[in-house]
C-alpha cells in the first residue's frame, strides 16, 4: 500500500477542535469506539465498557514501559545560550553515556560543556551523530539512583510536539502522560492506550477472570516520525528495545491453546508480540531490539483484538490498525470518529477491534 492511501479529512479546523490537548477527568471515562471486524458493526461505548467483550481466561497485554522526563533545559558554557537537550535513550550506563536531540543543533559542537540547574549536573558533547542528533556524556560519579532522581527533578516530561501549543507542561503530566502499571524506566513517550486503565478497572477484570500481562517495549521518538517516502516498503523505524518474560509468553500461549482472546493493549505493546512468535505460532519469551513496520496486508500472529488510540493521517500507527481490522473498514470508522467529534491522540479517546 502507499502513504497516500492512509490520508483521510483532518483539515486545520478538525486538529484544532479534535486533538486532545488534556486528558479527561477520569481516565476510565473516554470514548470507546468498537469494531467488529466479522460483522463491520461500529459500535459507540464508554472505556470502561470493555470489560463487557471479555470472558474468563481472557488475557490483556499491556507495556509496562515508564516514561521519563527526558526533555531538559540547560545551559552553554562561556556563552550561557539556552539549550533544549532532549534524553533519546542510554547508550552506557557505566560510562553516563546518552544519545540526544539538541536545539538550537548549530550552536553545539563537540567539546562543548553543558549545565542544568544550577549546575549539579554538567555534561560534555563527545560525538556528532545526525544534524540535530549528538552524544553527551554525563559528567557524574554519584549513585545511579541519585542520578536519576537529578534527572526526574530537573527534566521535564517529554509531550508530543502537537502539545506546543498549549504552552507549557502543566503538574498533571507528569501523573496522567503514564500508565498505572508503569514500571520499566525506558520510554520518551507514553503508551497511550494503556493511559485509559484505572486500578478499579483492572479489579473489574480480575474478577472477571481475565488476565493482565505486562510486556516491555520501551518507545522512541520513531514511533511517531513522519513517514517520508510513498512506497511503504521503503519506510525504516527506529528500533526500540523490548522484553517478553517466559510468565507472559506462557499465559499467552495458553490463551491461544483454549481459543480465548488475547487483546493488545496498544501498538507498541501489538509491536513487541509479533516481534517474537515462534515457527509453530506461539509467543516466545525474549528481549532485544524491534524495528518492526506493519502495515496493511498483513496477517497478525498472536492477537485477536487491539485497543489503541485515535492516530493522525499518514502515521505508522493508523497503518498497524488498518492491517488488523481491515483498511476499509477502520478508514471507514476514522471517518465517523472525525463527524462524531472523538478526541484524537495522546490524551485523545479508544478503540477497540474486535
Amino acid at each position: 500500500m502507499k502513504l497516500s492511501e492512509f490520508k483521510y479529512k483532518f483539515d486545520e479546523k478538525d486538529r484544532e477542535k479534535l486533538i486532545a490537548l488534556h486528558p479527561s477527568e477520569n481516565r476510565d471515562e473516554s470514548r470507546l469506539m468498537v469494531i467488529h471486524r466479522d460483522t463491520g458493526e461500529i459500535e459507540h461505548k464508554v472505556f470502561k465498557d470493555i470489560v463487557d467483550y471479555f470472558d474468563e481466561g481472557d488475557v490483556f497485554v499491556v507495556n509496562n514501559t515508564k516514561v521519563f522526563p527526558a526533555r531538559l533545559y540547560g545551559n552553554k558554557e562561556k556563552t550561557g545560550a539556552k539549550i533544549e537537550v532532549f534524553l533519546l535513550r542510554e547508550l552506557n550506563p557505566d560510562m553516563n553515556l546518552w544519545d540526544v536531540l539538541v536545539d538550537p543543533a548549530r550552536k553545539i559542537r563537540v567539546g562543548n560543556k553543558l549545565y542544568f540547574g544550577e549546575g549539579e549536573l554538567v555534561a560534555e558533547v563527545i560525538d556528532n551523530t545526525t544534524s540535530r542528533g549528538r552524544t553527551i556524556r554525563f559528567l557524574y560519579e554519584g549513585e545511579r539512583d541519585a542520578f536519576y532522581e537529578m534527572i526526574n527533578t530537573l527534566g521535564e516530561t517529554p509531550l508530543p510536539d502537537h502539545f506546543k501549543e498549549r504552552r507549557k507542561v502543566e503538574d498533571q503530566d507528569r501523573e496522567r502522560f503514564q500508565t498505572i502499571y508503569a514500571e520499566h524506566v525506558g520510554a520518551v513517550a507514553a503508551p497511550t492506550a494503556g493511559l485509559h486503565f484505572t486500578k478499579q478497572l483492572l479489579k473489574r477484570l480480575e474478577i472477571k477472570g481475565i488476565d493482565v500481562d505486562p510486556i516491555t517495549l520501551h518507545i522512541g521518538l520513531g514511533t511517531f516520525r513522519d513517514v517520508e517516502v510513498e512506497d511503504l516498503t521503503k519506510h525504516k523505524m527506529d528500533s526500540e528495545n523490548y522484553r517478553i518474560t517466559e510468565s507472559t509468553a506462557q499465559s499467552v500461549n495458553r490463551a491461544l491453546d483454549e481459543k480465548k482472546r488475547v487483546c493488545s493493549i496498544g501498538t507498541t505493546s501489538m509491536r513487541a508480540l509479533e516481534s517474537s512468535v515462534s515457527a509453530s505460532g506461539r509467543l516466545k519469551a525474549n528481549e532485544g531490539w524491534t524495528d518492526k513496520f506493519i502495515f496493511p496486508p498483513y496477517e497478525y500472529k498472536i492477537c485477536n483484538a487491539l485497543v489503541t488510540n485515535f492516530h493522525l493521517p499518514q502515521s505508522t500507527l493508523l497503518m498497524m490498525a488498518a492491517a488488523f481490522g481491515g483498511y476499509d473498514l477502520v478508514m471507514k470508522a476514522y471517518e465517523i470518529a472525525v463527524k462524531e467529534k472523538y478526541r484524537f491522540f495522546t490524551y485523545g479517546d479508544a478503540m477497540l477491534i474486535v
